[in-house]
């Protein structure tokens, strides 16, 4: 019985992954052989030898990028089950030396690569959804002044329904994508069997004749095929949520012969009617079969961006969780899932700059010469976060790991040098959109550990304060008051400010600490540590993993198991609130305090995002010079 449970979770566990993993791959046959060949900067010509070329590029890009190194093997570096750059960023991290240039190194990959990350993020939804859109131009002409219009319009109500979460029509993700993978492989048999040659794309050495007989055209080619991996990256990111064996069996299984099926299907099309290069997907179907194909598309792509969308939220929350971006709201939209939230300020973020997009590049092909850079730059990433990982933890031979990942760098520098060659028609977009998210990361970051730094410097030791307590004569009143402070060993402020305004202390005294380690989770058993100090006072130290979710309340409770019960009603959290001011000559550029200062201000509150309740908190303000 054990054994039907687990198959039938798995079943439900791919069925889930068709639905939220592979979206963005799977809507790509909508554009990607298109901008091969009708590409406004350098189309390909189409003949036999170009088109069995490019299918087979299509091909091994396929089998070699997405099947061979996301799903054999960056897969196996997960991080306790937890995948994606940030993920593997810190699973990198876990031997390195604090401090040293290789943790910097693998701090920056990490970073470029989530900064990337976002770039592509917003470029997916808009080429997606404007490329399902532009179907009905196909059907009728009459429909060219609407498909800006209408694009917008579904964008603005994806985004606009991101508060509600994805719980409510989550169940139905699987099935649609399901029925859209069948239509794609359907549709692509359908031509298949009028032009069986179309086959013969599976021997790569069409793709070297490709690329060795049109020598820069070929290259620049390489540009284009990029589109087919729309969303590879999500494959490893969302392993979290779903596991490695269903999202590879999903794709083995279901996923890469439906699209295999419907580019050949596309390539046969093209070597039957040239003239289909004008939208050869919509044109696989029959006429009346398009309208339902548009409908079906455009829901399917939708879909698509849900998945980008989430992902975003989960990166920044992480991103939050070690320290690299401040404090931003966040709403939990399921009782039963803590990974589905909404952030609202990544949300219309996103959403102002996919319509900036949308407005300013008009079509799915011009938005093609925007897409490429980012997504290849993460995947560069990827691979040299995965040589660390393979040589510090998997304990490889130097040689042999960068040796084992030198063919998929060399695939994905190729495809990021073609797509380098694209910034001036759109590239530039992701490129100045990841280096200002980067910007953002770091200097918080920074910031930050100068603050720590600053504050440290002015702090007293905490044993050594206790221990003088007896010779002030502090008077104690009856309740705990709870503490906040980054060192556990040193006076947080707002206590001496305490001490300072209402001249008494409470009979239990808390310092509290968070500490978030490089684990997605930290069990309940593991949760708090705590140390219990003369005349009262204790030290907690709360744990926390990257992907955890703070709750300083139901931490506190588990410490009753360690000897320290408290009461609810009668426990106040007492918070510093610093003002920065800035000062010339500081060890950051003084415009980057002037950014830092700002996103400190804009910062959420503690108390929201440490689930404290409002009305125990007291907040203690400070100045600061940085």
């Amino acid at each position: 019985m054990q054994q039907e449970h687990d198959k039938k979770r798995l079943a439900t566990l791919t069925l889930a992954a068709l639905g939220v993993v592979f979206g963005d791959i799977g809507t790509s046959p909508l554009y990607s052989l298109k901008e091969v060949f009708g590409s406004s900067h350098h189309p390909v010509p189409i003949t036999p030898d170009n088109v069995l070329g490019t299918l087979s590029l299509f091909f091994w890009a396929l089998f070699i990028v997405v099947t061979l190194k996301y799903v054999s093997f960056i897969m196996r570096a997960n991080n306790k089950g937890e995948g994606g750059i940030i993920a593997l960023m810190t699973l990198a991290m876990q031997r390195s030396v604090p401090g040293s240039w290789q943790q910097r190194m693998l701090i920056v990959c990490g970073l470029i690569g989530a900064s990337l990350f976002y770039g592509d993020g917003i470029i997916t939804p808009a080429i997606s959804v404007l490329s399902a859109v532009e179907g009905l131009a196909i059907i009728t002409p009459a429909f060219n002044p609407y498909i800006q219009p209408i694009t917008i319009t579904v964008l603005v109500l994806l985004f606009v329904f991101q508060r509600r979460g994805t719980a409510s029509v989550g169940a139905l993700f699987g099935p649609v994508m399901s029925l859209w993978f069948a239509i794609l492989a359907l549709l692509g048999i359908a031509a298949i069997v009028a032009n069986p040659a179309v086959l013969a794309a599976a021997n790569p050495l069409h793709a070297l004749r490709f690329l060795t007989s049109n020598s820069l055209l070929g290259f620049l080619a390489l540009g284009a095929v990029v589109l087919c991996l729309t969303g590879a990256e999500a494959l490893y990111a969302d392993m979290g949520h779903f596991g490695a064996r269903p999202i590879q069996y999903a794709w083995i299984g279901y996923v890469l012969p439906a699209l295999l099926l419907n580019y050949f299907g596309q390539g046969a099309l093209l070597l039957a009617n040239p003239a289909a290069i004008e939208n050869p997907f919509y044109l696989l179907a029959p006429e009346w079969g398009r309208y339902p194909l548009v409908i079906l598309a455009t829901v399917a792509t939708v879909i698509a961006s849900q998945s980008v969308i989430s992902g975003a939220f989960s990166m920044t929350r992480q991103a939050m969780q070690l320290g690299y971006t401040p404090r931003l709201e966040t709403q939990h939209t399921s009782e039963r899932e803590i990974g589905q939230i909404y952030l609202p300020a990544v949300n219309w973020l996103m959403l102002v700059a996919i319509i900036v997009l949308v407005v300013e590049f008009g079509s799915s092909s011009k938005l093609a010469g925007a897409y490429g850079i980012a997504v290849t730059g993460t995947m560069l990433m990827t691979n040299f976060l995965a040589i660390a990982v393979a040589i510090r933890l998997w304990r490889w031979h130097p040689i042999l790991a960068v040796a084992g990942a030198l063919p998929f760098i060399v695939i994905d520098l190729s495809f990021f040098l073609a797509n380098s060659l694209k910034i001036p028609d759109g590239g530039w977009f992701p490129l100045v959109f990841g280096l200002l998210i980067f910007i953002l990361l770091t200097t918080w970051k920074r910031g930050r550990e100068l603050l720590a730094e600053r504050l440290a410097a002015d702090a007293m030791q905490l044993r050594p304060f206790i221990a003088g307590l007896d010779r002030c004569g502090i008077s104690r009143v009856p309740g705990t008051a709870v503490f906040m402070s980054p060192d556990p060993e040193a006076v947080p402020h707002a206590l001496l400010h305490s001490m300072k305004h209402y001249k008494v202390l409470h009979d239990c005294v808390i310092i509290l600490s968070i500490r978030v380690f490089d684990v997605p989770y930290v069990p309940d058993i593991d949760r708090v540590e705590v140390h219990r100090l003369p005349d009262n006072f204790a030290q907690v130290v709360v744990h926390y993993g990257f992907k955890d979710e703070p709750d300083i309340p139901a931490a506190l409770a588990l410490a009753a198991t360690s000897g320290l019960p408290l009461e609810p009603m009668e426990t106040s959290y007492f918070l510093g609130r610093e003002t920065i001011i800035p000062k010339l000559g500081a060890r950051m550029a003084y415009w980057r305090t002037l950014l830092f200062i700002a996103m400190f201000r804009n910062a959420s509150s503690a108390t929201a995002f440490f689930n404290i309740p409002s009305n125990r908190v007291v907040e203690l303000g400070t100045q600061v010079s940085l």
